[in-house]
């Protein structure tokens, strides 16, 4: 994973570092009237003091956070604060997730922001008709498409009509030429977005003759990205909730394709192509051997870990930090995060979505689970009775290998994985 810009900073940089950060992860604009806004205000200025956040800072945050940035209601902001200046200021055109998350210390909370990241599928929406097209190609929970064009096509003739006589057949297919010659345009067009942006799903909308022949002329790469829903969203007035219904229902069943595929993964040869559980997952980070990581959003702030200064940027304790320095105590999701994004790790995200107004049950929370870059070696996880990855006497060995012959196995320290401390 390339390390994400935020602001014209690296965020493996920022997060590298120990400095003094102070961090605010609220709601966004909410369509109050101007007095409930400085209530609000007053009150989360409130709250920041207490969580230790430095007034200069505080000031600071209170001062941004009122400002329209066009970002429709329910929204959700997320600034980075350092000496009473504004690092960075992002904002979401969707509702806040979880908790207001607000602190101070020597590195950022980053959770928020790229949770909502995670989030942010790139889908290309065609609304096709017979004479052109409306292409807009979106960010999910951006309040803006990235880019929006019209294809306009021939408009005749565009209708048919039944004029009677001997050119009745001739006009017709005349009529047919002039849909499919437009669909072909706009074809082009959707196959030249497809390659420069690689959204994740292609939705069309439209007449279901004239998408047929759109699908029909478009490259197989742009088919396979194809959701059709069949309803006319160009049409003046028309209700565009049954596109909405259907990206929503597309995009959370690919997210439970992808925890699925995730998990059989690390549960591939008896559990060694994973780790599961805060102490095996922080050991494999530690190693920078992993290669994406399943959090669950809903842990709790309550344990913790240390986020060290210096590789292998993670440890449950002093005791296992290999000398990187003091480390400082985080919330173990934090520091979990943190290190993923240093060792280049992907992150994926879990969450339950529970009915509005009803809190996060963080005891429900499922642990941490990790695939590798290479196989674990065999270390019981912190649920090794039915984690489903470690456990037994040999947990590294396949079906049928001999556990007083093992075969050889990668060494990490040969394998191009640099970012392991000195004897580890």
């Amino acid at each position: 994973m390339s390390s994400p810009e935020i602001a014209g900073h690296s965020l493996r940089d920022l997060l590298a570092e120990p400095g003094h950060w102070s961090t605010v992860y609220t709601d966004g604009p909410q369509g109050e009237p101007p007095g409930a806004v400085e209530s609000r205000m007053r009150s989360l200025k409130d709250s920041m003091l207490d969580a230790g956040i430095p007034e200069d800072d505080a000031e600071a945050a209170i001062a941004a956070l009122p400002d329209d940035t066009g970002t429709p209601a329910p929204s959700a902001r997320w600034l980075l604060i350092s000496d009473g200046r504004i690092v960075a200021d992002t904002g979401w055109a969707t509702a806040r997730r979880g908790q207001e998350r607000l602190s101070f210390g020597a590195f950022p909370d980053v959770l928020p922001l790229l949770r909502h990241r995670s989030d942010e599928t790139r889908i290309l929406v065609v609304e096709t008709a017979r004479d052109g097209a409306d292409l807009s190609l979106q960010r999910l929970g951006r309040a803006t498409p990235e880019q929006e064009q019209h294809v306009s096509g021939e408009d005749h003739p565009i209708t048919k009509v039944s004029p009677g006589g001997w050119s009745q057949a001739r006009f017709q297919r005349s009529v047919e030429e002039v849909w499919q010659r437009n669909q072909d345009e706009i074809a082009a067009e959707v196959d030249r977005i497809v390659r420069a942006h690689r959204p994740s799903h292609v939705f069309v909308t439209g007449d279901a003759h004239v998408r047929g022949l759109l699908l029909e002329s478009i490259s197989p790469e742009a088919l396979d990205l194809v959701v059709e829903v069949d309803v006319i969203t160009s049409a003046a007035g028309a209700d565009d909730t049954a596109l909405v219904e259907a990206i929503d229902e597309t995009i959370a069943e690919s997210h439970d394709s992808q925890v699925s595929i995730l998990r059989d993964q690390a549960a591939e040869r008896d559990g060694v192509n994973g780790a599961a559980g805060l102490s095996a997952v922080v050991e494999a980070l530690q190693q920078a051997q992993v290669d994406t990581l399943l959090l669950d959003e809903r842990m709790s702030d309550s344990s913790t870990l240390l986020a060290l200064p210096a590789e292998p940027w993670i440890a449950v304790s002093s005791a296992d930090s290999f000398d990187a320095g003091a480390g400082v105590p985080l919330p173990a999701i934090q520091a979990l995060v943190r290190a993923a994004v240093l060792t280049d790790a992907e992150l994926v995200f879990l969450a339950e979505e529970l009915p509005e107004g009803e809190p996060f049950d963080d005891s429900t929370a499922a642990q941490p689970l990790a695939v590798l870059r290479w196989p674990a070696s065999p270390v019981a996880s912190d649920s090794d009775q039915g984690s489903g990855a470690g456990g037994g006497d040999h947990p590294s060995q396949a079906e049928g290998e001999d556990p007083d012959d093992p075969p050889t196995r990668p060494d990490p320290q040969t394998a191009g994985h640099p970012s392991q401390a000195e004897g580890a």
